[in-house]
This record gives structure tokens, sequence and C-alpha cells, in this order.
């Protein structure tokens, strides 16, 4: 794209969210560590909190970027991937530049994304081969360990026909950081009967401001399963992750799952459009306040006929502080689709508390159990170890939240 409309671009606001003055962080490039092993003991705690091995034990491959600089990239030995800086991978493949960069998100939708477009490329390059599946899951960390940091990082994962993967994301900003932008665009396409799994968890500080960017492309037959989990108190995010389903039986889920202490604001959705028939679609949203602002977008575009597809966004205030917004759409451009949606917000009713109470539990105990049931979704291709540490932290919240 001219950089022209780029340069025009960085001062177009996005679709949703708050605006953000980028000009208030820096956008360096230094390097400040050389390796996971240089950061903090906090910071590799974070790393721990998000789903990162440093041991790397039934990981296939690691993908580390701190700040602005690509500290690891490593693919055990035999696992038939490859793995690289995204800059490193445009100079080796001018091919698949022209084929995939900025093909699923434009790089003028909007300040955010110019910004990224405009300045040297961070960020991973994941490529599978045709009919390769790969068993232990990929891992990659963004992580933000410096003041004042506007971290950019462009990911463009490939998975080629009849390839699968599963890719565990921790993103997170050390303690000592009060004030810095994570900016990321990922684009992400599922090739034939290929298969994508793509955990997410954030563990971004109070202080920090969130910007992703992502778009999925899944062809014929192809499946990509999205988990995202935010626990943590963030100053400002905004995602609207899209998926298009543009060949016939391709299948998507989205899961999120949402806790916005006092102070945060989130600003998180999905949107799924189904551009042929035979696709489904599924985006499940769980969000809890207590005591901080939550908007939970939705959106289910029918372009075609014969789709499947189903929204919820629930939300369950636990305080009388804060917010829960749920912004649920339907659009359908045919009369021939399945299309449905659920949204509800509210507190405890006290019928059900009183009902396990009546059963032989205490007021905590009955208020744990009902949240810990409500945060309870059917989270798909998760390894055992990333599945109970998440269960883990859901219990041990509800548990918390229940006295």
């Amino acid at each position: 794209m001219d950089k022209h409309i780029l340069e025009e671009a960085l001062n177009k606001k996005a679709a949703f969210g708050n605006d953000i003055d980028l000009s208030t962080f820096d956008d360096n490039n230094d390097v400040h560590v050389l390796s996971p092993e240089e950061l903090t003991d906090t910071g590799k705690s974070k790393l721990e909190k998000v789903g990162i091995d440093l041991q790397e034990e039934n990981r296939s491959a690691t993908y580390v970027q701190v700040d602005n600089a690509a500290v690891e990239s490593k693919v055990k030995e035999q696992t038939p991937l490859e793995l690289m800086n995204t800059g490193a991978a445009a100079k080796k493949y001018p091919e698949l530049v022209e084929k995939y960069w900025w093909k699923a998100v434009k790089p003028d939708t909007d300040k955010y994304t110019a910004k990224t477009a405009l300045e040297q490329e961070q960020g991973y390059f994941i490529r599978v081969k045709a009919g390769t599946q790969i068993t232990a899951p990929l891992q990659a960390c963004v992580f933000m360990g410096h003041e004042d940091q506007l971290q950019r990082v462009h990911n463009v994962i490939i998975l080629e026909e009849g390839a699968e993967l599963n890719i565990i994301s921790g993103c997170a900003s050390d303690t000592s950081v009060e004030h810095g932008i994570h900016i990321g665009i990922s684009e992400m396409f599922v090739g034939k009967n290929a298969k994508l799994s793509f955990t997410m968890i954030h563990s971004w500080g109070e202080h920090v401001t969130v910007r992703p960017r992502t778009v999925t492309i899944v062809e014929e037959g192809g499946t990509y399963l999205s988990n995202y989990v935010n626990m943590e108190k963030v100053a400002d995010i905004q995602m609207y992750p899209t998926v298009r389903l543009v060949g016939k039986g391709a299948v998507t889920r989205l899961n999120s799952i949402l806790v916005a202490p006092e102070g945060a604001h989130m600003d998180i959705g999905g949107k799924a459009v189904l551009e042929v028939p035979g696709t489904r679609a599924e985006v499940i949203t769980r969000s809890i306040s207590t005591g901080g602002e939550i908007i939970n977008r939705g959106n289910l575009t029918g372009a075609a006929e014969e789709v499947q597809a189903h929204l919820e966004c629930h939300g369950l205030m636990l305080s009388k502080k804060g917010y829960i917004r749920a912004i649920p759409e339907l659009n359908s451009e045919t009369d021939n689709n399945e299309m449905s949606h659920e949204a509800a917000v509210g507190r405890i009713a006290p019928e059900e508390i009183e009902y396990l109470m009546a059963r032989g539990m205490n007021e905590e105990e009955a208020t744990a159990t009902i949240v810990r049931g409500f945060l309870n979704i059917n989270i798909e291709g998760l390894p055992d170890s990333l599945a109970e540490r998440i269960n883990a932290t859901l219990d041990t919240f509800s548990v918390q939240h229940g006295s």
C-alpha cells in the first residue's frame, strides 16, 4: 500500500474503543535483554502465568519477543515447522509476502495497523507445510519489560492443506511497567482441511494499553479454535478478532473468559463471517466484573445460505461498581440459514444461593460454586498442563470471590 495512505491513516481512529495518543509512547527498537533467562524473577513469573514454559517441556517450538526485539526463536530438532521473526521471513520469502502479508488485515484499518505497517517488522512467522501434524504445542510470548514502550507485533501464521498446530500465545508486561502500549497484528491462514487451535492468555499491567488486530481466514474443511483468557487488571484493551469462513465446511469457535477488576476497561468482541454454504461458527463469552468495565461485542454475519451460527454473551456482576454491556449482532443476508444468540447480564440470584445452602453449603461456598459454574465453558484444543493451570486459576478466583 502507498506510504502516503498509511501516513494519513496514522490519524484514523479505530471503529471501537477509546482513542489513544501514540505520541506519548517510545517506539524504539532497543534490545534490553538477549534471552528470556535475563528477565527479572517477576517477569519470569508472569510468563509462567500466561502458559509459557521456559523449560520448554512438551513444546515443539518457542518464540519470545521482549519489547520490540525477538530474543528467542527456536524449533526442536526434527520438528517439521518453520518459526522465525516476521522481518526475517519477509526477506527470505518475498513470494509469501506478496501472497499473505497484510492480506487478511488491511494496513490502513486504523492508526494502530498503520503504525505497525510503517515501522520495522517485529513479531513471529509460523508455517506448517501441507499434511504435517504437529502434536506438541508451539509457544509464543510477547513481553513488555520496560517503561513507555510502544510495542509493535505483526504475526503471520500459515497452515497449509491438511496441517495441524496448537499455539499457546502468552502476552504480559513486567510489574514495573507504569506506561506502555501493545499493538499486535495477527494474520492467520488455515488451509483446506487444516486445523489451528490458538489459545491466548493475557496478563498485562494495570497501566498498559492493548490494541490487538486479528483476522483469520479459514478455507474448505478447515477448523479454527480460539480460546482467550484475561483475568488481570489492564488499563484499556480493545480487540475485535474476526474470522472469515471462505470454504465449504469451514468451522470456527471463539471462546473468551474475561474478568475486569476495578479500574480495568475491556472492550472485547468477536466476529465470524460465514461466506459460503455449509459453514459453522460459535462465539461464546463469559465476562465477570468485580468493579471494572466490560463492553462485550459479538457479531455473526451469514453471507451465504445453509450456514449455522450461535452467539452467547453472558455477564455476571460481582460488584456494585463497574458495568457490563453486551452488544450481540446477527446479520443474515439470506433466508435459508440458522443463526441464534443469547445475551444476559445480571447478578447472582438470591434463590440460587439459597438453593445450594439448603443442601449443606454455606453462603461463601454457594457463591463460589455458582461463579465457577458460570465460567465453565467447553474450551477445546488445550494441552492437559495448560488446561489444568487455567482450571486452577478459575477455581482460585471463584473461591476468592465467594467469600
